[in-house]
């Protein structure tokens, strides 16, 4: 605020305070509303009241404000647009909402289920008020490819844009910005926060004093701002005609390129060029002009005379600024009127700038580039020659048209001399959506440009991606992608697999934790031995377990009647399904993230393990038992307190808070009642041999009763299971963690967390895990429930990858699912 507070004083300053605008920023305590949703409905309503509160210190004054533009930050402009949601707020009291970089279409993380609930009645209320919403002008700006908290695709608010009330751009794409921002840089980017204070003062009606109450201009100033710059002060009602006035030289250009030079020339000069002798050989103009100033400089002759145009159509505001020039490109079919273009030289001290144009058929200047696919193993061609005798070239990218393809275009410059050239501009133009990207390159050089899209091809849209070059004459370009084999261009997709997906991998790295802990209950029942870990995963963590039959069921939801029948049962839409319809799945995507959950599992696994391993070799050095304990009842009045109070402290404060304390007793008791067993053997203790009072020497050891040597087997099976236990519930501590941070950060003003998004299964959590950490395996073989229990987890696992990757907060109710069975197994 204090950015766009310093900017817009200046600005104020320049219009000698005629009008100015005054900032007010909402304190929102800094509350993590992105990861914990509770407090979303209480900061809404917080807004509200201090949008009343502003309006009222007005009241009394002269051209008194009725309305505010808000400027949201993140989940700020989620909450801002919330505000429409009040039955007791009036739409009115806004006419100007920008957000910058907030996520609209879903949330980042969806890790409890308020979060979710406020966005889809977010969502859906201004879906369903659309026609009532016209008057009110949104402007969603993404950070591009470096914000890596929010994804630029989840910004685009596409119902919206359909009304013409609603815009949304990249601040790549933005005029004078031209270069992303992470998540924090975008409020402070000097070049958005002077689009947007230029924006803010262009709004202000004269009359009124106050921003414009007519959407239409509203949405002409952000497009003349954030879209496309003509290199001109916004006008609202631009002259249509004026007059060519100034004791200039005028000179005609009969020849369809022309090249001009000057500096340091006293002397005005206006260069005419004739459409009748053009209009039958080419079909567009185009001309640059490498002056940066606001002054116009290209018009249209509409009446002329034998030796100069005496009225003309101002022209300058069919140009577009880019970083080293101006440029204009005009379809002559569409000018008839026209009889000449006439270009206007000024007077230059101690300036230096070029201007050219030339007259070209457009498709002259259009090739067409097929790009790399994923399943076109390189046999398509990817390469062109572009032999430049003009200033424009446009490539057009022949199946470019989904996020999961990502590859690098290569374009080398040469020329035939080495005289000073100007640098080539290259734009890389998304028709669909404001997400271009540019840039700047010397002559001649070799330049890698990255191509990927924040949002796919809607499917009535059949226009084609754009490589626009802006080349210099005399030079030879040569472009072409790489292959998607290639180790770069893998690394590209695998960037955009993990940009669109990785809040799902939680999700995939339970799942093969979860098919770990089937198929270890499974080897108990049949063999009577628990696997260790690591090879459990390895044997029973596969894919094609999972994959087909929810891929089926994605096929099938296809079809009406099977929808119709899905609806019937009130099953929730499967996520993917979802996903694909907003266009953000890609083929093979959850092969390649249940893969990668594998991994993580695996490695998560084995660190856990050998801290376990590191932390219980300290604790046995430091406290050594004087045996193997006997297998503690699993209910005793000690522990029947402990849960009671847990209970009790979930209930009252947090539920998050009550699950961690029960996950770290768990561990605690791990690691003070068993020995850790190596991976190498599972017969054998660790190398901290337990010690008895009597000191047993090593041949009373070798000694040991079969009775013995079945508890340490027991005591082993017993250990690898509750490492597998721990594990699970280390993932739902970690799901459950935000909710905790978020209490621990305002425990100052409320003890009780409300509301608490896992407060009833943290109660559930908390009997289980405080009976399992008391359980062994001798209790589960012999149970009738243990066969149910070792098949539950792969159909929960199914779920869990169909209902879970858009609703992580489902995870832990899959995960306590088959603990309770688990703990019932121990009991019947």
């Amino acid at each position: 605020v204090r950015s766009l507070g310093s900017i817009a004083l200046r600005k104020a300053e320049d219009v000698d305070f005629k009008y100015h605008f005054n900032f007010f920023s909402v304190n929102f305590n800094e509350e993590l509303v992105a990861l914990y949703g509770g407090s979303l409905q209480r900061q809404t309503k917080f807004v509200h009241e201090c949008i009343k509160v502003i309006l009222r210190l007005y009241r009394d004054q002269d051209f008194a404000p009725s309305s505010v533009a808000i400027v949201g930050h993140s989940m700020g402009g989620l909450v801002a647009r919330a505000l429409l949601t009040l039955k007791s707020f009036k739409p009115e009291l806004i006419n100007l909402l920008i957000t910058q970089a907030t996520p609209h279409v879903a949330p980042v993380m969806p890790l409890d289920k308020y979060l979710t609930d406020f966005y889809t009645a977010v969502n859906n209320h201004w879906i369903a008020k659309a026609q009532d919403l016209r008057n009110l002008t949104t402007l969603s700006v993404a950070g591009g490819f470096r914000d890596y908290q929010v994804r630029s695709g989840l910004a685009f608010l596409p119902r919206l844009s359909q009304h013409g009330s609603a815009l949304f751009v990249v601040s790549s794409a933005v005029p004078r910005a031209w270069a992303s921002t992470d998540h924090l840089s975008i409020v402070w980017c000097k070049e958005l926060i002077l689009a947007t204070i230029r924006a803010l003062f262009d709004l202000v009606d004269e009359n009124t004093r106050q921003i414009t109450e007519d959407p239409k201009k509203r949405m002409s100033v952000l497009k003349h701002h954030f879209v496309r710059h003509p290199a001109k002060l916004f006008e609202d009602n631009p002259e249509a005609f004026t007059e060519l006035t100034g004791a200039f030289m005028w000179i005609m250009v009969k020849s369809s390129k022309w090249t001009y030079s000057v500096y340091n020339d006293s002397d005005g000069k206006y260069f005419t060029f004739p459409l009748v002798s053009h209009r039958k050989s080419y079909s567009h103009v185009y001309c640059e002009n490498s002056m940066l100033d606001t002054s116009s400089w290209i018009y249209g002759c509409v009446n002329s005379n034998s030796s100069m145009c005496l009225e003309a159509a101002d022209l300058s505001w069919r140009a577009e600024l880019l970083p080293t020039t101006k440029v204009v490109i005009l379809k002559l079919q569409d000018y008839l009127s026209l009889s000449h273009i006439v270009i206007q030289v000024p007077p230059t001290v101690g300036n230096k700038y070029t201007l050219a144009c030339e007259f070209f058929r457009e498709d002259s200047r259009t090739v067409q580039l097929p790009v790399t696919h994923l399943f076109s193993f390189g046999f398509s061609s990817r390469k062109i020659m572009l032999n430049s005798t003009g200033l424009f070239y446009n490539v057009q990218l022949q199946h470019f048209n989904q996020i999961y393809q990502a590859f690098q275009i290569y374009i080398e410059s040469h020329c035939q001399s080495l005289k000073e050239r100007k640098p080539s501009v290259y734009r890389l133009h998304i028709p669909w959506s404001h997400e271009d990207s540019l840039t700047v390159a010397k002559v001649p050089s070799s330049t890698e440009i990255s191509a990927k899209l924040h949002i796919a091809q809607p499917q009535n849209d059949s226009r084609l991606p754009e490589l626009n070059i802006y080349s210099s004459s005399d030079c030879q370009y040569e472009v072409s992608n790489t292959n998607i084999f290639s180790s770069y261009s893998a690394s590209i997709l695998l960037f955009q697999i993990i940009r669109f997906h990785a809040g799902a991998l939680p999700v995939y790295v339970v799942s093969n934790i979860l098919l770990t802990y089937g198929g270890q209950l499974s080897t108990l029942m049949t063999t009577g031995q628990c696997l260790d870990f690591s090879l459990a995963l390895v044997r029973t963590a596969k894919p094609y377990k999972v994959e087909p039959l929810r891929s089926i069921i994605v096929f099938l939801q296809g079809f009406n009647w099977f929808r119709e029948i899905w609806e019937s049962l009130s099953l929730p839409e499967l996520d993917a399904a979802v996903l694909s319809s907003q266009d953000a799945w890609f083929p093979l995507v959850s092969l390649i993230l249940f893969l990668f959950g594998t991994g993580i599992a695996y490695w998560s696994g084995v660190f856990f393990s050998t801290s376990l391993r590191v932390f219980s070799s300290l604790w046995l050095t430091i406290f050594r038992p004087t045996g193997l304990e006997k297998d503690p009842k699993l209910i005793t009045p000690r522990s029947l307190c402990g849960m009671l109070s847990l209970a009790l402290v979930s209930w009252t404060t947090c539920g998050a808070f009550a699950v961690f304390i029960v996950y770290l007793q768990y561990l605690f008791k791990v690691l003070k009642g068993k020995k850790y067993c190596s991976k190498e053997t599972s017969q054998n203790c660790s190398r901290h041999p337990v010690k008895t009072q009597s000191s047993m020497d090593r041949t009373s050891k070798a000694r040991q009763s079969p009775s013995s040597s079945t508890r340490v087997a027991e005591a082993v099976n017993s250990l690898k299971m509750h490492v597998t236990i721990l594990n699970l519930a280390t993932w739902i501590v970690l799901l459950n963690l935000p909710s905790l941070i978020y209490w621990l950060k305002n425990l100052r003003y409320n003890v009780r967390l409300d509301p608490d998004p896992c407060r009833s299964t943290a109660i559930l959590l908390i009997f289980i895990l405080e009976i399992l950490m008391n359980s062994s395996t001798s209790e589960v073989k012999s149970s009738k429930l243990l066969k149910m229990a070792a098949k539950v987890p792969l159909p929960l696992s199914v779920a869990m990858l169909a209902f879970g990757q858009m609703h992580l907060y489902r995870v832990p109710h899959f995960v306590t699912s088959s603990l309770l069975l688990h703990m019932l197994c121990c009991v019947v």
